[in-house]
């Protein structure tokens, strides 16, 4: 029975997808992709992480390597902003809440969301930072949006302690009332290894998701891994607490001798005037890149062969390992996008930020921009 009524979701998602579009997608071309893209290629580098990697959260002092950023607001403070995050005590993750007035700044951090009970799906920790945002529109403000009284996210976890993203990864649900500190919705997982319809390419481990809502959907965009690579996929729901995977899935693959060749992970996905855009991470060449994709209805999608933002093109060095797991914002008071990212390199992992326009710094310690 429950199976029955998810592939009648699926019908139903597919169905309303097309309702208002061309039943026929047609391809984005190289053209498409450059001049889609061109709105995201040269950054000014902040030159410092934003969070560091010993972040030093009272209570929480021996947390540490700080990862998966996620930037949001909440109604009625326009002018404060708030990040979700994660960091690693040797043990598992854990996720974090700091806020900021500025973008570049940010203190009072907190827990958000520890480790789940013991000997269950999270007991290893959770990832939060997959949150039902009022729109996705690239432009607007990231305020969480209220689903029968209580805000919501996807989050990544995974079911053992002692080491790190411990195999298998699993996604869950979870709520919060104030947008701050979060408790499971769901006492099961949403995705896992274990479902029926769970395909070869995700059959190791399941990762981080991102949500989006459109005309009355959810989808979860997530990345998941067969071996040492990694693809990105995405399931369809009616109410955030059951879902099914796309059958044609993964929507975004691996490419031979390409800059997503090994991981085309952790997909981030936003409203863009006439189409979506997908940022991601690949990993090839040396490196993790940010990376960006195109669609027209959200399940075909066409990756952009170059990097966004290259792994080393800081000049600090602060990403000269690797440079993944991006959030973009917009901040209307100087009409620039905020770009946060993990960056892995001089001063080991922390939370990095690249700018539109110029950061609000003193010149002689901005970074200079790159035409990627």
């Amino acid at each position: 029975m429950i199976r029955a009524s998810l592939a009648a979701l699926l019908l139903a998602a597919l169905g309303a997808l097309h309702a208002a579009e061309p039943i026929a997608i047609p391809d984005i071309d190289r053209e498409a992709l450059d001049k889609w893209s061109a709105p995201y290629r040269g950054w000014y580098h902040w030159p410092d992480h934003v969070i560091p990697a010993e972040p030093r959260i009272p209570g929480h002092e021996k947390f540490h390597s700080t990862d998966a950023p996620c930037v949001f607001q909440l109604a009625g403070r326009p002018d404060k902003w708030f990040i979700s995050f994660i960091a690693f005590n040797g043990q598992g993750y854990n996720s974090f809440i700091a806020e900021s007035t500025n973008l570049v700044h940010w203190t009072n951090f907190r827990l958000a969301m520890g480790f789940g009970p013991p000997n269950e799906f999270d007991a290893g920790g959770c990832v939060i930072g997959a949150f039902l945002y009022e729109s996705y529109d690239v432009k607007a403000p990231r305020l969480l949006k209220r689903r029968d009284g209580k805000y919501w996210t996807l989050y990544g976890c995974y079911p053992r302690q002692g080491g790190y993203e411990l195999r298998p990864g699993y996604e869950g649900v979870a709520c919060s009332d104030d947008g701050l500190t979060w408790r499971r919705a769901k006492n099961a997982p949403i995705l896992a290894i274990q479902d029926s319809d769970c395909a070869p390419w995700e059959k190791d481990c399941i990762y981080q998701p991102w949500l989006v809502e459109h005309r009355g959907r959810f989808f979860d965009f997530y990345n998941a891994a067969n071996g040492g690579t990694e693809q990105t996929g995405v399931a369809f729901s009616t109410n955030l607490l059951n879902w099914m995977r796309y059958p044609a899935n993964p929507v975004i693959r691996n490419r031979s001798g390409g800059y997503d060749e090994q991981f085309a992970s952790d997909p981030k996905v936003y409203r863009d005037g006439d189409h979506w855009t997908m940022f991601y991470f690949g990993v090839g060449r040396g490196g993790a890149h940010i990376m960006v994709a195109f669609s027209r209805d959200l399940v075909h999608w066409t990756a952009h062969p170059d990097p966004l933002y290259k792994a080393g093109d800081n000049p600090s060095g602060l990403d000269k390992q690797y440079a993944h797991k991006s959030s973009l914002v917009w901040n209307p008071k100087d009409a620039a996008f905020y770009l946060y990212y993990c960056a892995c390199g001089s001063k080991g992992r922390g939370i990095g930020l690249i700018t539109s326009k110029p950061p609000p710094l003193p010149a002689s310690a901005r970074g200079e921009k790159e035409k990627l």
